[in-house]
This record gives structure tokens, C-alpha cells and sequence, in this order.
């Protein structure tokens, strides 16, 4: 048993396609820990076999698994296509770092420019404005602390990696969650036991322990300006 066959139990032949461009495999080279791991600090010691390739695919996995719409899912799949070396690290460069997202600035213009991805959209009858903004729909992404398949993936693949909790019971609080209409009136994320909800909880406050540190923030505000200076 691994992550993706908790998230689900098949692989659509899309993201099979699409994982195997050239674009997405870049990603088999950029972490989810922003450079971070590659400092001498003990605690991100464990994030290095963490990806953005295997986030990715683990987030669009989600979404199939709770929504089976093609659209969704790509867009959940392509949402860090354009996620530099250092990832997160360019947003603190860009004076971006409370919104993290100035390294989304590329993303459609990465997919519309790749021919690999563009026949495939093709193949499926979509265009680009179909999967290029993964916050058009709601189960892909949203604000916190709403749960969506972006923050559902990083803090499951998080709280293995980091080992603060087990391949079961990561297990059991996935299989407890459903798709249910929140106070906006939108369809999002949600458990069906109270005990689930906090043991998620438990494991997001553990992953916030290194990723809310003073350590975390030290790391990546020095990693942009040696990138600067650079």
C-alpha cells in the first residue's frame, strides 16, 4: 500500500498520458519542501523523496476519486506544472510570501505551449481555459481552512513523509471523507466522524510544527536571497 492507492484505485488513462510529458516530468526534480531539505537542518531530514510529481498526482487522484470529472482532475494534475526549482522560495523572492502564488504566474502559458500536453487535451476535447486555473473549482482548491485536494494531499503526503502518522491511519481518515455542500453552498471536502476530523487535524498541526517554524521561514527567506544575490 502507498498514497496513491489510498487515494484511488485506479489511474485514469489521462494522467497516465499526461504524467509522462515532458513538462510534468520536470517535476520528478522539484520538492515539496522548497529547497528546505537541501539546507543542514535536521527536521526537513525526511522531506526529500516529497515531490511536487508525486503531489501532483496525488491531488488529481483525489479529485477523480471524489468528483470522476476529466476537467477537475487535470487541472488538479497541471497546478504546479510551472513550480520552480525552489518553488515557494521565488515567492518569498518575488515579495509574494504570504499568498504564495506568484509561481503560478506561468502555468497557462506552460500548458498552451506544450505540444505534448496540448495533444492530449485534444484527444479529450478540452482546451487549455478548461484545466489551465485549478481555483475554478471548489474541490480542487480553495481558501483555508477549507479542505480541498491541494491542502487534503500535502498534509496526508506531509504527515508520512515526516512519519507523524502511519500508511493506516492515513488510510482510515481518507476513507472516512465525502463531498458534501459547506456554508458557501459549495461542494467541499468533509468528514463523516468527528474522531477522523481531529486526527486530520492532529496531523496538520504536526506538519505545521515544521512548516509554521521559525526555522522554516529562516530557510526560505535565506534561500531567496542567496538567490538574489545570485
Amino acid at each position: 500500500m502507498n498514497l496513491l492507492n489510498i487515494y484511488s484505485q485506479d489511474i485514469p488513462q489521462f494522467v497516465e498520458e499526461i504524467i509522462n510529458t515532458t513538462e510534468f516530468k520536470r517535476l520528478k526534480n522539484v520538492g515539496m519542501n522548497c529547497g528546505c531539505e537541501y539546507t543542514s537542518f535536521p527536521i526537513f531530514a525526511k522531506g526529500k523523496d516529497y515531490t511536487r510529481y508525486d503531489h501532483s498526482i496525488g491531488v488529481a487522484l483525489i479529485i477523480w476519486h471524489f468528483t470522476k470529472d476529466i476537467k477537475q482532475s487535470i487541472a488538479g494534475l497541471l497546478h504546479d506544472i510551472s513550480s520552480p526549482a525552489f518553488a515557494h522560495v521565488i515567492d518569498f523572492l518575488n515579495g509574494d510570501h504570504e499568498n504564495q502564488e506568484s509561481t503560478e504566474e506561468k502555468t497557462e502559458e506552460i500548458i498552451e505551449n506544450s505540444a505534448e500536453i496540448q495533444k492530449i487535451l485534444k484527444k479529450y476535447n478540452l482546451t487549455t481555459k478548461d484545466v489551465y486555473d485549478y481555483h475554478m473549482y471548489p474541490i480542487a482548491d480553495n481558501d483555508s481552512p477549507l479542505l480541498s485536494a491541494d491542502r487534503l494531499e500535502y498534509t496526508i503526503g506531509n504527515a508520512f513523509c515526516y512519519g507523524f502518522k502511519s500508511l493506516e491511519e492515513l488510510k482510515e481518515i481518507y476513507d472516512d471523507l465525502t463531498v458534501s455542500k459547506n456554508e458557501l453552498g459549495e461542494d467541499e471536502i468533509s468528514f463523516n466522524s468527528l474522531d477522523k476530523a481531529v486526527n486530520f487535524t492532529h496531523a496538520a498541526l504536526l506538519n505545521s510544527k515544521v512548516y509554521a517554524s521559525d526555522i522554516d521561514r529562516f530557510s526560505m527567506q535565506y534561500l531567496a536571497d542567496l538567490l538574489k544575490l545570485a
